[in-house]
């Protein structure tokens, strides 16, 4: 699934939790991402979007790196922006090994990325 409205917007969805539908996304075209890390990933969105609400991905930018979206519905009084970006910064500081990790993976085994192995 990609994201973004544009044609030009190479980001992909890696996964999601809505707090509106109470549902979890994982994009099947991760499959070969070891069970563990899917659990991981699992618990940090639905955690997220039951803290703060609203809906939360964890996005793979066009380079590799792994970004963080959250936003709410237009008549979200509940949702916690300011928690949002708090716990947004909680994730990068706690998860950092993580997301350097995922970073890897989709450097070498979706974008082919021959140099990535150069540098370990």
């Amino acid at each position: 699934m990609e994201n973004g409205t544009g044609s030009n917007d190479k980001r992909i969805v890696l996964c999601g939790a809505n707090a509106y539908e109470q549902k979890y996304y994982f994009n099947e075209k991760f499959a070969a991402i070891p069970e563990s890390i899917k659990e991981e990933l699992h618990i940090i969105c639905v955690l997220f979007t039951e803290e703060v609400g609203g809906i939360f991905t964890i996005v793979f930018e066009e380079d590799g790196s792994v970004s963080f979206e959250t936003n709410a519905g237009e008549d979200d009084l509940l949702y916690d922006e300011i928690g949002s970006g708090l716990l947004v910064g909680e994730i990068r500081r706690n998860r950092q090994e993580l997301l350097e990790s995922l970073q890897l993976y989709y450097r070498v085994f979706i974008l082919h990325d021959k140099s990535v192995l150069e540098e370990i």
